[in-house]
């Protein structure tokens, strides 16, 4: 649907559809796992960062209550993984 959603103090990546569900996509890469690793990188800054980008989508679209998730694509050299609701509004 959209690709680098921003808006201040956020961005996504991807925002796609999979059935009836609004799924915001963060795409993490890094050249290998020694610091952690791609999804590793996704902490708890970022991921309220992507929580405020995606409020700000839900109301610019006009409908806050649609069912949405989280996913993380992360990709460590030439391993890709994708990681479906990776975590929660909460």
């Amino acid at each position: 649907m959209q690709r680098n959603y921003r808006v201040r103090g956020g961005e996504i990546d991807i925002v796609a559809r999979d059935h009836g569900c609004l799924v915001f996509v963060e795409v993490r890469q890094r050249a290998d796992t020694r610091h952690g690793g791609a999804a590793a990188s996704v902490g708890a800054r970022k991921r309220a960062r992507l929580l405020l980008a995606a409020r700000h989508y839900l109301m610019a679209v006009g409908d806050a209550e649609l069912h949405c998730r989280f996913d993380v694509i992360a990709i460590d050299g030439e391993r890709l993984q994708w990681i479906r609701d990776a975590f929660g509004a909460d």
